[in-house]
């Protein structure tokens, strides 16, 4: 136990003195987190907007009013001319143009009703699709407070709940992934030069003769980046709460058991990618290329797995942070119990046992 509790200390020291290794642990984590959800966010704001006002009406004003009020619209000088629209977008001064027509005001009052002409960039449909809903939103409240109490034959009025996230927080769909790809990436970086370093520098003779056991070389290689990589999470888990106001609304414990356990993952995949690696660099390069791809396209954070082709869904079932990120979003942001996550905590748990158990073979066939 001294032996192992020696060799734990000295993997501590190594990890304190290397500058760069404190950077990967704690400087990358904090500037994504803080990148993910302060910078990237998936609403849509500050959208460029021009209006053409041909009507210079009270009606037409209003509504001018209401959308320079909106925090989604930055309104830019009006247009002119109908033709100088298209420039405009080609320039890539505004990504949405509004026309009133000439007659706005009295047609409003007319049963045919009043057309407003709404123009947008459709290069990213998405984002289209998201400012002529605004737009629509803003039209529609406009037309119900100027006649309240005019209502057709029939009624249907939807009414909407969002659920888990009321506040719209764009933060609470990147946290779960962050806190998943910064594991992915750092734990699995840190652990895969772990063994490929004793190699270059020469000191993998004294493991030869040393009275270790292959499993407790690991383990002790493993201990001091699960204690760091679980400081990290703390770290985290404060700016989550603290500074991006993300709730918390699952159980603390469960969060940490699995958060362990998908540590535990990422610490095996890296201690076999030490094992069967040549070079710090090539260990490297496999870590944190090889690990981040994956783990940003088919973890579902970014991309829905829903949307692409089967082929990459079944691929995407041999990434772990795949189940870590599930896992996360369950309990953190929907409250969910084990019972509700308990599939993919199994195959969290295979996978760490397969893995642990292949780097400790390779470790043995190295020796």
């Amino acid at each position: 136990m001294k032996q192992l509790l020696a060799f734990i200390r000295k993997e501590f020291y190594h990890v304190f003195r290397d500058r760069r290794t404190l950077l990967i642990l704690f400087g990358l984590p904090i500037a994504q987190i803080v990148l993910f959800g302060f910078a990237l966010s998936s609403e849509v704001k500050n959208i460029g907007l021009a209006i053409q006002d041909n009507a210079q009406d009270v009606q037409s004003e209003q509504i001018i009013s209401k959308i320079e009020s909106s925090s989604y619209f930055k309104v830019k000088e009006p247009i002119l001319h109908y033709k100088d629209i298209e420039k405009r977008f080609r320039e890539g001064e505004i990504k949405c143009a509004v026309i009133f027509p000439a007659n706005f005001g009295s047609d409003l009052y007319k049963a045919e009703g009043a057309q407003i002409q709404v123009i947008a960039d459709a290069s990213d449909p998405n984002n289209a699709t998201i400012v002529t809903n605004y737009l629509n939103t803003i039209i529609g409240n406009y037309q119900q407070e100027l006649n309240p109490t005019v209502k057709p034959s029939y009624q249907i009025v939807p009414e909407i709940r969002q659920l888990y996230n009321e506040e719209q927080n764009g933060s609470l769909n990147f946290i779960p992934g962050v806190i998943a790809l910064i594991f992915m990436i750092v734990s699995t970086a840190l652990t895969s030069v772990a063994v490929v370093r004793e190699k270059e520098l020469g000191t993998m003779e004294i493991l030869l003769v040393s009275p270790f056991k292959p499993i407790m070389v690991l383990i002790a290689k493993a201990i001091p980046y699960l204690v760091l990589s679980l400081i990290d999470f703390i770290i985290i888990l404060l700016l989550s709460v603290f500074f991006l106001h993300v709730e918390i609304r699952g159980s603390l414990v469960l969060i940490f058991a699995e958060s362990i356990l998908f540590i535990i993952t990422c610490l095996s995949l890296g201690l076999l990618i030490s094992n069967i690696t040549a070079s710090q660099q090539t260990a490297m390069l496999i870590s944190m290329m090889g690990m981040m791809m994956p783990t940003m396209i088919l973890t579902g954070f970014m991309f829905p797995l829903e949307n692409m082709p089967k082929v990459f869904q079944w691929i995407s079932h041999i990434v772990p942070s795949r189940y870590y990120y599930s896992i996360i979003k369950s309990v953190m942001l929907k409250g969910l119990g084990f019972k509700y996550v308990w599939k993919e905590t199994l195959i969290l748990a295979v996978m760490a046992t397969g893995l642990l158990t292949l780097a400790l073979r390779n470790f043995k066939i190295r020796l």
